[in-house]
């Protein structure tokens, strides 16, 4: 398990944060992962100018979210079906909508403002949470809430170009559905991530280094 950031300095976070900008294309928002940075810890990305946060676990999302409510906040884990209620009054967009269950918990507890984006399982990995490609039009259809992009994981790789097929293909399946966000790319490889359309980048250890 990986170690909790602490000791985050402000002034750092913003030069990391304002270098990243620079390399990205206009319009592409900057999530700050948080699952590994304690609640106390959260302050100094307020101060650093970090606007969005994404939370991987629901019971920390509520805590850090009912702390912090000047961020706006995302849910980027594994979605589970049991915790969507725990889920929805406090953030703006689920990343990882990927199950049926989901979709009848939502229906339950969504709202007319819920948005989602579905998880694609573009390399076809098996074990990996995901919609099959092939699936994804009546998935979309079968949504109670609104679907207003995508989201993908591509497979462990140390070289950020492998990622590109992934991130190509999940554009070309967003644009296919009339879909505009597309959530892709982390600390590895968001530069590619951007350059193939990514909306979204969801970023950890490069903010906090």
């Amino acid at each position: 398990m990986a170690e909790l950031i602490t000791g985050l300095d402000a002034a750092r976070v913003r030069a990391n944060l304002d270098g990243i900008r620079a390399d990205l294309p206009e319009g592409v928002e900057i999530l700050a992962a948080v699952k590994y940075v304690p609640l106390e810890e959260l302050g100094a990305l307020v101060e650093a100018g970090i606007a969005l946060a994404g939370e991987n676990r629901a019971q920390d999302l509520e805590a850090k979210a009912q702390a912090h409510p000047e961020l706006r906040w995302h849910f980027i884990g594994q979605l589970q079906s049991r915790k969507v209620k725990q889920i929805v009054p406090h953030v703006e967009l689920i990343h990882s909508v990927a199950s049926d269950s989901a979709l009848r918990q939502l229906e339950r507890h969504g709202t007319t403002d819920t948005e989602i984006l579905v998880e694609v399982n573009v390399a076809g990995e098996e074990g990996k949470a995901g919609i099959a490609p092939g699936e994804l039009g009546a998935f979309i259809a079968r949504s109670p809430v609104r679907v207003v992009g995508l989201m993908t994981m591509p497979p462990f790789t140390d070289d950020p170009e492998a990622s590109r097929p992934v991130f190509r293909t999940l554009r070309e399946l967003a644009g296919e559905h009339g879909l505009r966000h597309l959530s892709m790319g982390t600390s590895q490889d968001y530069r590619v991530a951007a350059e193939e359309g990514a909306t979204i980048v969801r970023l950890g250890t490069i903010l906090y280094a």
